[in-house]
């Protein structure tokens, strides 16, 4: 059956499994002419909010593009965890917006995923309207769409069942109900891995699955876009090369993921040498089918490696030390801030074991756990997706066990911990397994994720997967690369350094509450510390090392440790000892830096010479930068006066500027409220004043208590926030007359004498 659109002449027919019904006919003919819709599609540059990231919109573009250069087969590869649902769903919302779609299909491989979609087309929205509600949305409970409906969700399993295994005409699919199928983990079906088909679709084999899960793409005349964070090579057979890639090394440099720490290896006597029969030996067999186990005598001698345990052979020896390892070491479920833990099985009643075997091992411990803080969750419990969403949501389950019901898609960002228990041979698996720890979670200040692998998949898979750790060494830090500038400058292989160092900012500024992240952008003036990192990665050598006054600081900055680590070791009092600045041991060094970084720049930073030789010149904005520069150099007030009294026995509450004039011209130490009431009474015996004036006076005084300067005139200082609120100059000039600049003047001549 050949189809061929005469609103476009140019484009040529192209064959169906079927003729289109009337009614298909008719919505094509409501949507908008393709060549039209393809450029309104150019000319909008409008995109949602909850897409908008510069990679989302760069994907959404891409696509679009193909679209209109009349691709039917479109591939997306986005890394787990950067938003491909909601970069599909902004898709979703142009597309129909500029009728470019009538009505679009969109696949999922199960029913978690489905609900999970639908959700967040609830969820997101243009202005206080969600997409759903834009747009008749019918879920996985719907066979077919009504006439007004703009998406459906469906799995690949039911739409098979629909149209190829379907006695029910009225219930088949038309070819031309959908114009447009977006389909999720486009991977999906490709694993070499049986073990991990879900009952609602067990009774497909691989070939089986691949073969019709391709007929529901090829079956409607549609363009098909396939989504995944894993290309393979029947995905790209498809659906063609991806039209975009955002890998996830790039998320991790743009601060989108989170890098993994590297891995830790647990090794026992059995899995290093392996697990031995004897030929005539009697040992027990587990039959998965009947759950029964029986006895037999070996004809030969077997041997099993670990990447055969808890798969062909059962070994609870193996799984209990390991067990306890991880909650003797690793987890902790009963401290919610450590985040949570997936663990990997091999079958179901692998799984079964490590969760007995777990909350044995915490007990042991002496760190007893919730009956529900470990739980299995695999496709043969009774409601899986109410335990995925406790998971999500809820303190408990804080550890999951599964098979293969949480290898894609789910999305708990407060995964921190993943155990392999299992080994697998797909690398599209294994990565989508990596996936599941990806995502951001700054409730918890996570930075990195760690990998507990007792069956070597990791060395295993390390060869062929594309999910390599970002930083090539996880334990150097900020401080390490500030003290390798040399081999930025010099060395050849700048690029990796620029990267390693990058990632390692990335990893601390994960670890920086909110008010260490304000710190450091007020300290350097940036105004996004994320935005500002993203953009690290893709500066040159020489940009790069510009930014190197940012870095140490961003090195100065304490993160404050997440950890507690508890000593019984007695102790007893012998004295203080307090440290100042950087690198400094007391405070008489801490007094000297100060001095002689003032003397050096006194004549380098103008503002340093306005407060040494003209301080009633200065104003208010221009000592806020005094403070942040000699901030930057690790001088601070409180410090200098801790430090002045710790060296010179004298108690002083000086500010800044008495310490700078000290310094670069020898000035008096004055303590800072005594310099203002001197300075004040000279002010109250200019005149005679009333009881309004009395108070206004007070106010002045106070807000120089605040604020150390006023101005080098009365408009300026009475123009400033607490004084505008006030009425500002123009009042100030009501209350007093004439004497509202005498006193401004009067002020600034006695601050400083």
């Amino acid at each position: 059956m050949w189809f061929w659109d005469a609103r476009n002449p140019k484009e040529s027919a192209y064959a169906l499994e079927e003729f289109h019904h009337p009614e298909d006919l008719a919505l094509k003919l409501t949507s908008q002419n393709p060549e039209l819709a393809d450029q309104d599609l150019v000319d909008d540059q409008d995109f949602p909010k909850f897409a908008d990231r510069d990679y989302q919109v760069e994907a959404i573009k891409s696509i679009e593009e193909a679209i209109k250069d009349g691709k039917k087969r479109i591939l997306l590869a986005m890394a787990t965890g950067t938003g491909k649902t909601r970069t599909a769903i902004a898709l979703m919302y142009r597309l129909l917006k500029h009728k470019r779609a009538r009505r679009i299909l969109y696949l999922v491989d199960r029913n978690s995923l489905g609900q999970q979609t639908a959700d967040a087309i609830k969820d997101n929205k243009i202005g206080n309207l969600s997409i759903a509600s834009i747009y008749g949305v019918k879920e996985l409970k719907d066979k077919l769409p009504d006439a007004s409906t703009k998406i459906q969700i469906a799995t690949v399993q039911g739409m098979i069942k629909r149209l190829f295994y379907n006695d029910d005409k009225e219930e088949k699919p038309s070819v031309g109900q959908y114009d447009f199928i977006i389909v999720d983990e486009a991977h999906r079906g490709y694993a070499e891995d049986k073990e991990l088909s879900e009952k609602e679709y067990h009774f497909y084999d691989q070939n089986d699955y691949v073969s019709q899960y391709r007929r529901v793409v090829d079956y409607f005349d549609a363009t098909a876009i396939g989504m995944t964070a894993t290309p393979a090579l029947q995905t790209t057979d498809i659906f063609g090369k991806p039209v975009y890639s955002y890998s996830y090394q790039q998320a991790v440099l743009d601060n989108y993921l989170v890098d993994h720490d590297a891995p830790t290896i647990i090794k026992t006597k059995l899995s290093q040498e392996g697990i031995h029969f004897k030929k005539g030996a009697e040992i027990d067999l587990f039959d998965q089918l009947s759950e029964s186990i029986k006895s037999e005598k070996l004809p030969d001698n077997m041997n099993f490696e670990v990447k055969d345990f808890n798969k062909r052979v059962i070994t609870e020896s193996f799984n209990r030390v390991v067990c306890d390892y991880l909650a003797q070491n690793c987890l902790n479920p009963n401290d919610p801030d450590l985040g949570k833990t997936l663990i990997f099985a091999a079958t179901d009643s692998h799984a079964d074991m490590v969760v007995r075997l777990l909350k044995e091992s915490f007990k042991n411990a002496g760190n007893p756990v919730d009956d529900d803080a470990i739980e299995k969750i695999t496709g043969s419990i009774r409601h899986p997706n109410n335990e995925i969403k406790l998971f999500k949501n809820e303190k408990n389950p804080n550890i999951a066990v599964t098979v293969d019901l949480l290898t894609t898609g789910v999305d708990v960002p407060e995964i921190t911990n993943l155990v392999f228990l299992r080994r697998v041979q797909s690398r599209i698996l294994y990565e989508q397994m990596l996936g599941r720890a990806t995502r951001l979670c700054p409730e918890i200040y996570k930075s990195v994720f760690n990998i507990y692998d007792a069956v070597g998949i990791y060395d295993a898979m390390n060869k062929v997967t594309n999910m390599k750790p970002v930083v090539k060494n996880v334990s150097h830090d900020v401080h390490y690369f500030i003290d390798q500038k040399h081999q930025f400058e010099v060395n050849d292989n700048f690029k990796q350094y620029q990267i390693d160092m990058t990632a390692a900012i990335d990893r601390k500024i994960k670890r920086m509450n909110d008010s260490k992240r304000k710190e450091f952008e007020r300290l350097t003036e940036i105004n996004s510390i994320d935005q500002w990192a993203r953009d690290l990665p893709r500066l040159n050598n020489q940009e790069f090392l510009k930014e190197w006054k940012n870095f140490e600081q961003l090195d100065r900055l304490s993160t404050g440790s997440h950890k507690q680590y508890i000593s019984n070791e007695p102790d007893e009092y012998l004295g203080i000892e307090r440290g100042y600045g950087q690198g400094n041991s007391n405070p008489e060094d801490y007094i000297e830096s100060f001095n002689k970084f003032i003397k050096e720049n006194v004549n380098e930073i103008p503002a340093l010479k306005i407060v040494a030789t003209r301080p009633k010149d200065l104003t208010y904005d221009e000592l806020k930068k005094i403070k942040l520069e000699l901030e930057k150099k690790g001088f601070k007030e409180n410090d200098l006066q801790t430090a002045w009294k710790s060296a010179n026995q004298i108690q002083t509450t000086a500010d800044i500027i008495s310490f700078i004039r000290q310094a670069a011209v020898g000035s008096e130490l004055v303590d800072h409220n005594v310099r203002i009431h001197n300075a004040m009474q000279k002010v109250y015996g200019m005149a005679d004043w009333n009881m309004v004036q009395k108070s206004w006076l007070k106010k002045i005084e106070n807000q120089l208590l605040s604020s150390t300067v006023l101005g080098p005139n009365a408009e300026t200082a009475f123009s400033s926030n607490y004084f505008k609120r006030q009425g500002g100059y123009k009042q100030m000039r009501k209350i007093f007359s004439d004497n509202a600049d005498q006193i401004v003047y009067v002020l600034n001549e006695n601050l400083y004498v």
